[in-house]
């Protein structure tokens, strides 16, 4: 079922999307970085595919469950590994973003570390030299080692080569809805499962839901990107709370927003017009409200449960109420600027590090306490 207030799929979008039958070159990999919340017995599939790859594994760890002191003791001996814990993120060496800024203290600010953990390892990856990385989240599994290498290659040509997302599909709350209702729903690349260039044409993710589709932005549209491999992400429940559809309102809101005029051949800069937004959240409000009908239609006893749904919709809605027009541009004008703002921030960090130690000094503030963190140094990394 497709509505015309709503673009199921972007997938158009993509330079290049290899199938099965073709045989891309094969490249290494610099390092594997997950930013993770879990328990270091998550670190099980990452830790594999490092050893595989013969490349460091990254892991930024918050939260009391997840330590980098545990991972030192779960680790295997065959493995170099640099386990970072973020406890502040006011202390990391970023710059003083705009996006950050704007939402300070309102109701579309989002406590969550996720783009920090991700900019930082950019950070770390130039301070490093290392020039093609692979962001993987802790709840996804690579198809194989090669499909990595084949995505590696593609940065020759691509500044970010995303896999493609089977099992679980990687959507929203009210994607999910949208989906389970009979509409038509793809998965777009995700920072999930996300092999990066990460000198040439730099992005960052601004603390935002969807900060993957803003990395993948650039000067006036989308950035050089293909898709190969296959990734799985492990299910989950996407409605047993409907704050979790309340707080991804705002950056579904701007990401659709955006990618909405990408589709229609419309470069990005086109979403500092109010009048682009006076629409976009008019056919927003249609489109939940259409998903909302159709999850009323369901029959009870159904799975997912479609009260459950019904509830996570109307939350959406609340917060979709809250969005003016005009806060929606001034972000996307923030976002221009941060985006040169952090190509600022590498330039003054563009002398490489003389070890792991050494680089770590570079995430911090100025007389910040150095971060804890659990490197391997008994191999060279």
């Amino acid at each position: 079922m497709a509505t015309e207030n709503h673009h199921g799929s972007h997938r158009h979008l993509v330079d290049l999307r290899l199938t099965d039958g073709e045989d891309p070159p094969e490249a290494g990999v610099d390092a594997i970085i997950v930013p993770t919340i879990r328990h270091p017995r998550w670190l099980g599939h990452a830790t594999r595919l490092a050893t595989a790859l013969g490349c460091p594994l990254v892991t930024l760890h918050s939260r009391p469950w997840s330590k980098a002191d545990r991972v030192a003791a779960l680790m295997p001996y065959d493995v170099r590994y640099i386990a970072i814990d973020i406890d502040d993120v006011g202390r990391l060496n970023m710059p003083d973003f705009e996006t950050t800024a704007i939402v300070k203290g309102t109701k579309f600010e989002r406590a969550t570390d996720l783009s920090a953990k991700r900019n930082i390892g950019l950070l770390l990856s130039h301070v490093m030299g290392w020039e093609r990385v692979v962001f993987l989240d802790d709840d996804i599994e690579v198809g194989g080692h090669e499909d990595v290498m084949r995505a590696a290659a593609l940065l020759d040509r691509y500044d970010a080569v995303g896999m493609h997302i089977g099992g679980f599909p990687d959507n929203s709350v009210v994607c999910h809805a949208h989906r389970l209702a009979g509409g038509d729903q793809d998965s777009f690349v995700g920072g999930g499962a996300l092999a990066v260039e990460t000198f040439r044409n730099p992005s960052f993710f601004p603390n935002v839901y969807n900060e993957d589709w803003f990395y993948l932005l650039g000067e006036t549209s989308l950035r050089r990107l293909a898709v190969t491999g296959m990734v799985k992400q492990r299910p989950y429940d996407p409605f047993d709370r409907a704050v979790r559809a309340r707080d991804q309102e705002f950056g579904d809101v701007l990401a659709e927003g955006v990618y909405w005029l990408l589709d229609h051949r419309i470069g990005w800069a086109a979403a500092t017009d109010t009048r682009h937004w006076a629409d976009f959240l008019a056919r927003r409000r249609a489109f939940i409200l259409d998903v909302l009908r159709r999850v009323r239609q369901l029959a009870p006893g159904s799975r997912p449960d479609p009260r459950a749904m019904e509830e996570s919709l109307r939350a959406a809605l609340g917060r979709l109420n809250s969005i003016e027009p005009e806060f929606c541009v001034r972000y996307i004008k923030g976002w221009r600027e941060d985006r040169y703002r952090w190509i600022e921030h590498l330039r003054k960090h563009s002398l490489l590090a003389s070890d792991v130690r050494d680089a770590l000094k570079w995430l911090v503030k100025d007389g910040a306490a150095a971060l804890n963190h659990q490197p391997r140094l008994n191999l060279p990394i």
